[in-house]
This record gives C-alpha cells, sequence and structure tokens, in this order.
C-alpha cells in the first residue's frame, strides 16, 4: 500500500519457537532448549544474501493480521501459528534505502513440537547467536524476544510454545530457554498453578533410564491469549 504517494507499508512477522539443538554443555543452554527465530536468506538487492524476517509489502485489500499470515504463509510456507500478535511500527525514514518504508511488526510463536517444512533459503536461527541480519531486522528481533520475555511473567502466553502436555521438566526447559535464564522448576509450578495456568492432567509420563517416580503431566488451562497477574514478573535467579 503506498501511502500520500511515496511511503510504503510493509509487515515483518518475528516467528520463535524453542527448538531442541542437543549436544550443547554451554549453560546458556537448557537441557538443549534454544529459543530460535526464523529467518529467511535475501536473493534480490539490496543486501542480498543478508537473512531477514519473513514479510512483504501490505496489499490494499487486506488487514495488518491478514498480511501477516500471507506473508509466512507465502515466503516461508509457515501457515499456523499458536500466537499472532502486532507489536510495534518501525518508521525511521532511513531504516531501509530508497522509498521510504514503514513497518508494522509481529510476534509469531509456533509450538516445540512443530516442525513446518522450511523452504531452502529459510532457517532456524538461535537468538543467542543471530547472524548478521539485512536493515533494523535485529532490532525487530530483539524487541520482539523482549516483549515474549516481559508476557512469559504475566500472562499465559507459554502455551504459544509447549507440547499440548508436558512435564513441569520441560515446561522449565521451554521458559528458561525464552527468557534467556534458568528458572526454578519448582517456583514455576507453584506460581503458574497458583494463577490457574497449568492444571494437571492426572496421567505420568514415562519413569526414565534411570528409574525413579515418574513425573507427572501438565496442560495449559487456556489455548488462548490471557492476562494472569499484570504486575507479575520472573526474574533470574540470584
Amino acid at each position: 500500500m503506498i501511502v500520500n504517494g511515496s511511503t510504503v507499508h510493509e509487515v515483518l512477522v518475528a516467528v520463535f519457537q524453542v527448538r531442541h539443538l542437543g549436544g550443547h554443555d554451554d549453560p546458556k543452554h537448557h537441557n538443549g532448549a534454544e529459543l530460535c527465530v526464523l529467518l529467511w536468506e535475501r536473493a534480490m538487492a539490496p543486501m542480498v544474501g543478508m537473512w531477514s524476517l519473513p514479510g512483504g509489502k501490505l496489499r490494499s485489500d487486506e488487514d495488518l493480521p491478514t498480511s501477516a499470515r500471507r506473508q509466512l504463509a507465502e515466503k516461508v510456507d509457515v501457515r499456523e501459528l499458536a500466537h499472532l500478535e502486532q507489536l510495534s511500527v518501525f518508521s525511521d525514514p532511513h531504516r531501509v534505502p530508497g522509498r521510504r518504508t514503514i513497518a508494522s511488526t509481529f510476534l509469531g510463536l509456533v509450538p516445540s513440537p512443530a516442525e513446518p517444512e522450511l523452504p531452502s533459503d529459510t532457517t532456524w536461527h538461535p537468538v543467542t547467536a543471530l547472524p548478521e541480519m539485512a536493515f533494523d531486522h535485529r532490532t525487530v528481533v530483539d524487541y520482539a524476544h523482549s516483549r515474549l520475555a516481559a508476557k512469559l511473567s504475566y500472562t499465559n502466553i507459554g502455551f504459544a510454545l509447549a507440547p499440548e502436555q508436558f512435564t513441569i521438566s520441560t515446561l522449565k526447559s521451554i521458559y528458561s530457554a525464552a527468557l534467556g535464564y534458568h528458572v526454578d522448576a519448582t517456583n514455576l509450578q507453584r506460581v503458574l498453578g497458583r494463577r490457574g495456568v497449568i492444571t494437571p492432567t492426572g496421567s505420568t509420563a514415562p519413569s526414565g533410564r534411570s528409574g525413579g517416580r515418574p513425573a507427572a503431566v501438565y496442560r495449559f488451562a487456556d489455548s488462548r491469549y490471557r492476562v494472569t497477574d499484570e504486575f507479575a514478573a520472573l526474574r533470574p535467579p540470584g
């Protein structure tokens, strides 16, 4: 869509998923789980070969959420998201070369068991090891990550990153990866249980190789976004 004959409006989506990379001894990795963002490699000028967020121009016949979902389906073949919300508008006149381009940005979340089939020019990148990115897309990723981390404290948004059913150990890994620091499993269970965010299913997970008491299995009480405690904040240990 052209605004005032000289401005282009585009839509960008920061799609996050907690993925199990495995084989990491670094303490910043959480049982092999790492928060990753979906990026595609640019094939056209400007900045050919640079990594970018999926997105494109807003059409005159669509609203912003519709455009975001279309861009994901067309550009990177991601069609189902557990959560999609608008974040902010990036409007620096010099954020891209050429005609002034305003970007409406979105946060998209994919649950960890999902494995979308991606085009060859698209891949998941850990947010702790991002490549050099085109334009201001790194700034958008950082902003989206900070908003996700904040929302994990005072909403039930974790449902969009977790499997349908999970143990507290699995949920701890997901929250730790998304927040960027280790979360205490007992405290996480207590906080989310008290707020009515998670509930036990009544079943248990199979015992591991070391045996021991089977772990209880939980699920999120809701699969729709809601604020659970507007003043809450999960903080790093110590």
